[in-house]
């Protein structure tokens, strides 16, 4: 038995690079024939709206994350500053 030679990795690279760039193409022809049709269409505002309702609701996420951070922050040089004023005094 002969053992199987291992693919060259640049061969193989370029090769895993034609299939997806194959892949993105395909993809593309696909959704513009999709969306030509009037139920496609509507099927892709649905996706698009929920989309935007999922990166919305992170975006607040975020926002309520970052300001609960930031009052703890707050929180933390103020109780620093007036550890520091009160060692001072003594």
């Amino acid at each position: 038995m002969h053992a199987r030679e291992a693919p060259d990795d640049e061969e193989y690279d370029m090769k895993n690079l034609r299939w997806f760039t194959l892949g993105i193409i395909g993809g593309l022809i696909a959704a513009h024939l999709i969306n030509k049709d009037p139920r496609g269409h509507e099927l892709f505002e649905q996706v698009d709206a929920r989309i935007t309702e999922f990166t919305d609701r992170m975006s607040d996420a975020y926002r309520d994350q970052q300001s609960t951070l930031h009052a703890i922050a707050s929180d933390v040089s103020a109780s620093v500053a007036n550890a520091s004023s009160v060692q001072q005094t003594n």
